[in-house]
């Protein structure tokens, strides 16, 4: 049976995400592993946890493909001091590739981040909501996103819809000043720089996460801003990344973690 390499999965998944299309703050790629390793599984998350290592392990697999990078900023030693480095230092000690693909999938417009969620909200005529610098591709690359509905919804209607397609256990929201939803702006992930293109392109609601208190008064009743919460918001990545990766390799098993790996609680009390 032939296999495939990490090398070769890495230019797969640059080829649809380029590296050069990632925020100048963001660390995707290859950070963890061999180029010349032959992969034996892959293993698709949103966060790269000691649970999800564990998992990897138990299912045989040496490959993880997540959407958050487990390094994000420079480490200058591995004493087993933070989670960080014991996910680092127990992946170099099982000798399992760790792959990051962030910010340039939430940018690619044809099969990102934000268009898994305007399909789950059955959008239609889509468009980036802001073009990325550098001369991409308009039609393929940009943040954000924005659509129309097949049929405006209710307000009320709709915000129950997003609850349950986005399968998120609240919604912190402005005013409902809108009577009607017919235009949606998205970002998944932390998404209030991209307000003023929501409100630009003429949105009824934006639905994003990671929404602070004060900029919420940035609504002015012009608009509905709608936080369901930043792993609600991108959940739907793991199977994203399956769906991408299982495209292209069939000679092993891509399986999706079954860890919830959200560090956000909530308590409830009717």
């Amino acid at each position: 049976m032939s296999t495939h390499s990490i090398r070769e999965m890495c230019l797969y998944l640059e080829e649809i995400a380029p590296l050069s299309t990632q925020e100048s703050y963001d660390n995707s790629g290859l950070l963890i592993g061999k180029e010349d390793a032959a992969i034996t599984g892959i293993l698709t998350c949103l966060d790269c946890t000691e649970k999800v290592i564990q998992e990897a392990l138990e299912l045989g697999v040496n490959t993880i493909v997540c959407h958050h990078p487990i390094i994000f900023n420079p480490l200058k030693r591995l004493t087993y001091q933070n989670y960080t480095e014991r996910i680092v230092a127990k992946a170099l000690k099982n000798n399992l590739n760790i792959y990051a693909i962030h910010t340039n999938l939430d940018h690619y417009l044809i099969d990102g981040v934000n268009t898994k969620i305007a399909k789950k909200l059955n959008l239609q005529e889509l468009e980036a909501l802001a073009p990325l610098p550098g001369g991409f591709d308009s039609n393929s690359f940009g943040a954000g996103i924005i659509g129309n509905l097949r049929e405006p919804m209710k307000t009320n209607i709709f915000l129950d819809f997003l609850y349950q397609e986005m399968q998120t256990p609240l919604i912190r929201h402005t005013s409902i000043v809108k009577e009607w939803i017919g235009r949606v702006a998205i970002c998944g992930g932390s998404g209030s720089f991209l307000f003023p293109q929501a409100l630009k392109k003429g949105a009824d609601i934006f639905v994003t996460s990671d929404y602070k208190y004060h900029q919420f008064f940035d609504a002015d009743n012009e608009i509905i801003i709608a936080d369901i919460g930043h792993y609600e918001s991108e959940q739907f990545t793991i199977e994203l990344l399956h769906e991408i990766l299982s495209r292209k390799f069939n000679n092993f098993a891509v399986y999706s973690t079954k860890i919830n790996t959200n560090p956000v609680q909530y308590f409830f009390k009717a």
